[in-house]
């Protein structure tokens, strides 16, 4: 109110003053108001992409999306690869490193591309759709493209492009057909005579097959071939021309049908993987939800070798064809059926041979071994019987395996520098060294893999798993414990479950859960409690085990997480399983573990005599927490009724503070009627004191104008007209002292008027003062009789509890 007043008299005083704040307010808001009606939405323009690979490398980055340049660059070389990126993909930014080591290597051969096909205004951003990146396809002379889907890293991708550069191998002589045949799984020959065209139709039919196979084919394990010499042609019973072999170990190789199907590029693919039969399998899981691996799994027995990656070797495919009913002779590309026919060492072979490995095979039997040797010639090749005697196989060889036993294996590879979590998770040690082959067997199936000791051969550890009673041992994959901590729960691994368990000496209680299972995370506290119970007792021991990453014996696991199993001393194989109807609390554990526990005297101590039993002992512990638990229900019966009593305090404190709220509430509210008032009664002041200052104006004017005209009678008028102006002026300054007087009285009766109102406000906040020193008065007294009434409910529970 003082400063309202104070106020109405600096604007009395001095009126420019209020009106240069206001238009300097005004001035001030006006160019706000413009500035924020004329805001837009503004966005800032992206940047311009950047370089994604360095100047130096030996590639060509289109960074700003020009797909026109990809097609000129195309053009100029034979075999071309296009890497599509974008720049804030994280894959894309790790294989910018192989891609480099790559092209820095092949750049001689190949014309490498990169596309930032992110950029909005490229043309390859409107034309392109891709769902994921990076994105790699080859070109070979135009033909493509032909994606690349493996992984993406330096040695995997060189070797795809070599594949793509060379889709076919040439064969000039007998010796080269022959190694291309043992050195690769599948192999495609196709015969063709340059003779008679340059450029014969069928051999661009078979080259656009080749290529046309690397896309369905990433790994590599079909690969073509030509033949042009007839000579060599005959290897393989290839006579006509535009032909096309495929080799087969397992069973009869294939010449493709013309009659039957037309020579195109599809159908010639179509035709080779409906037919081609694999020995080891590259398989490559991507490591997130990849089924991949599980899908192989699922067919039988399977075979891993973690190694790095390198071509098939003669010594792993030796094995795999030795253990798929073939030998070491069965390498060489014929059909030989063995049958015996007597109880000696004779056998009688019936082989369909080729010419060439007839020779072969004669070179390495002498004839004088054969009691007969006939032949014959045939529309594919030659017939040749052959008796002799050759020594048996051994019992323990892995010859013929697959045929003799009913646990057939699959063989697949895995790439140890892609895969090796995969290779540790199934039980290869973190100090192995990756250089070294690891190998195992899982059998998907019963649940059951097996592990190969580096001191043991690999054709011992298949033949051990095929018989028909395995001596062969599960192998058990379990979490390494880093560091043994003292705790009332003792921690179990695979390494010491059979320790801890089987301890003769120890009754032993042991939790089985995991870390996904979201009840067992409940009964920690509840074992906790029990271990409490136990601590200090060395015939007891409670143990928990993780079988989400412990392997245990199948004779030891659960149908279901959480269980408890106890496991009495002297009695191991008497296990007991806690009832899975019962609720797993303290009580419920105390009395299981008591009702289960072995009864036989304790082994006397220095110390004196100890109870005689567990029972004796447990029940001694109970007495003492029931004695303890005695005394910590008085302290919480004391502890409640003094919480009784503050809340009570609390409740009469906050209907008090509830009564002066309303009555504040109702104080506001006449304070803000009183302030509207003295507000208007104000705002009328300052209109009349306006008036008042415009009278006072008006007055002056007058006073100059009639100044003007008594000056301007005495100039005409004389002495005379002086004298009467000077009358006239008297009586007009007589005037003007009375309204000046009639001014100041007005003045004086509102200065009084306002003093009259102040001392009623002064009067009426003293009275507001007394009411508040009353109320006050009365909460000291309430509070009082609060006070008086819990002592006397305190006598009235102290005379109760003597009572």
């Amino acid at each position: 109110r003082k400063a309202l007043r104070q106020a109405a008299d600096q604007m009395k005083r001095r009126p420019e003053l209020c009106c240069g704040a206001i238009l300097l307010t005004c001035a001030l808001i006006l160019p706000l108001t413009l500035t924020c009606s004329r805001v837009k939405s503004v966005v800032a323009s992206p940047r311009a992409p950047l370089r994604f690979f360095p100047a130096e490398a030996p590639l060509a980055d289109l960074f700003l999306g020009q797909l026109e340049e990809v097609d000129r660059l195309l053009e100029e070389a034979d075999v071309s690869l296009v890497f599509y990126y974008a720049p804030w993909c994280a894959h894309c930014i790790t294989a910018r490193q192989h891609i480099q080591q790559v092209a820095l290597r092949l750049a001689q051969q190949v014309q490498f591309v990169a596309v930032n096909c992110w950029w909005h205004q490229g043309r390859c951003r409107k034309q392109k759709i891709f769902f994921q990146y990076p994105v790699i396809h080859l070109f070979y002379r135009r033909v493509g493209p032909i994606e690349y889907r493996g992984p993406v890293r330096s040695e995997y991708l060189e070797s795809f492009i070599q594949r793509v550069c060379a889709p076919l191998t040439y064969l000039p002589s007998v010796r080269a057909l022959h190694t291309f045949l043992t050195q690769h799984q599948q192999a495609v020959v196709g015969y063709f005579r340059f003779s008679s065209s340059p450029q014969p139709a069928g051999y661009i039919t078979f080259l656009l097959s080749a290529l046309h196979a690397l896309r369905r084919d990433q790994q590599g394990e079909v690969r073509f071939a030509v033949v042009t010499n007839q000579a060599v042609a005959e290897g393989v019973s290839l006579r006509e021309d535009e032909s096309v072999y495929l080799h087969r170990r397992l069973n009869s190789s294939l010449v493709f049908p013309r009659t039957q199907r037309n020579f195109t590029v599809q159908a010639v693919c179509d035709w080779v993987f409906e037919n081609r039969e694999s020995v080891i399998h590259w398989i490559q899981p991507t490591g997130a939800k990849s089924y991949s691996l599980e899908a192989e799994l699922q067919k039988g027995p399977a075979l891993l070798t973690f190694l790095p990656h390198n071509p098939l070797t003669a010594n792993q495919l030796a094995v795999a064809l030795q253990y798929h009913c073939g030998s070491e002779e069965d390498l060489f590309p014929r059909c030989c059926q063995s049958l015996s026919f007597s109880s000696d060492a004779s056998v009688c072979e019936l082989c369909v041979s080729r010419c060439w490995a007839l020779a072969l095979y004669l070179q390495r039997v002498s004839l004088s071994s054969c009691r007969s040797v006939q032949s014959s010639y045939g529309a594919f090749g030659r017939w040749s019987v052959c008796c002799r005697s050759v020594p048996r196989p051994p019992l323990d060889s892995i010859t013929g395996l697959q045929c003799r036993s009913n646990k057939t294996l699959r063989f697949y590879l895995l790439d140890t520098q892609l895969h090796w979590p995969l290779a540790q998770r199934l039980g290869a040690s973190a100090d192995q060294s990756r250089d070294l082959p690891f190998i195992t067997i899982i059998n998907l199936r019963d649940e059951t893999h097996y592990v190969l000791n580096h001191t043991d051969a690999l054709e011992d550890f298949i033949q051990n798993f095929s018989a028909t009673y395995s001596p062969l041992h599960r192998h058990l994959v379990g979490h390494k414990q880093q560091q043994q901590t003292q705790s009332l729960i003792q921690e179990v691994t695979s390494d010491s479950f059979l320790h801890t368990v089987m301890d003769s000496q120890r009754d032993v209680l042991l939790l089985y859960y995991s870390v996904w299972c979201g009840f067992c995370s409940v009964l920690n506290h509840v074992f906790l409690q029990l271990a409490r119970l136990f601590q200090g007792n060395s015939a007891l021991t409670v143990a928990r085990v993780n079988v989400g990453r412990n392997d245990l014996p199948w004779e030891f696991m659960v149908d279901h997480l959480p269980s408890v199993l106890f496991f009495p001393r002297h009695r191991k194989q008497m296990s007991v399983k806690f009832p899975e109807n019962t609720p797993m609390t303290v009580p419920n554990l105390l009395r299981f573990v008591l009702q289960h526990s072995d009864h036989a005297p304790w082994e006397e101590s220095g110390r004196g005599a100890e109870p005689q039993s567990l029972l004796e002992a447990e029940l001694q512990a109970l007495q003492r927490q029931v004695f303890s638990l005695h005394r910590a229900r008085e302290r919480l019966s004391q502890q409640l009724s003094v919480l009784w009593r503050e809340n009570r305090r609390l409740t009469l404190h906050t209907h008090t503070l509830e009564t002066q709220n309303a009555e504040l509430q109702e104080q506001s509210g006449r304070l803000e009627t009183l302030y509207r008032e003295k507000t208007r009664q104000l705002s009328d002041t300052v209109h009349r004191l306006q008036e008042l200052a415009d009278a006072s104006e008006e007055l002056l004017e007058e006073n100059s104008l009639l100044k003007v005209l008594l000056t301007v009678l005495r100039e005409r008028d004389g002495w005379e007209g002086d004298s009467r102006d000077t009358d006239g002026q008297e009586e007009a300054d007589g005037q003007e002292e009375d309204r000046q007087e009639e001014d100041r009285q007005e003045e004086d009766r509102q200065e009084e008027d306002r003093q009259e109102e102040d001392r009623q406000e002064e009067d009426r906040q003293e009275e507001d003062r007394q009411e508040e020193d009353r109320q006050e008065e009365d909460r000291q007294e309430e509070d009082r009789q609060e006070e008086a009434d819990g002592q006397e409910e305190e006598r009235q529970e102290g005379k109760c509890e003597a009572s």
